[in-house]
């Protein structure tokens, strides 16, 4: 088996599955389009992946090339991507994974205006 690592391990500060992050406030600018577009990267809790095709990763917005700490969390819990969860049997330091404080609970409540659902 051939092992990778994760580039980034620890959530930067303006990671917007962070609950009170302002996704504004994202290093060189925001864009809400963007932002939305990001939902293709949200598995369907639970699908079987199709064969051959690639993972959709969210990409973290402060470090080039890195998968988004936030959502590497939430896509390996609630959101149970199977996908994800598969590619990280050969991850080495997937345990060194570190949030920043509350999470949001969806995708849904990490785009502005959206209300915070309890977990």
């Amino acid at each position: 088996m051939t092992f990778w690592k994760l580039k980034r391990t620890v959530q930067c500060e303006k990671c917007p599955w962070r609950v009170g992050v302002d996704p504004h406030d994202i290093p060189d600018g925001y864009c809400e389009t963007k932002h939305q577009a990001l939902a293709d990267t949200i598995a369907e809790p639970g699908q079987l992946p199709v064969p051959g095709a690639p993972l959709r990763a969210m990409a973290c917005h402060e470090t080039d090339d890195a998968h988004c700490v936030g959502w590497v969390n939430h896509q390996l819990g609630p959101g149970n991507n199977i996908p994800l969860r598969l590619s990280v049997l050969s991850c080495s330091n997937i345990g060194k994974l570190r949030l920043r404080g509350e999470q949001h609970p969806s995708f849904e409540a990490t785009l502005p205006g959206k209300p915070v659902e309890p977990a």
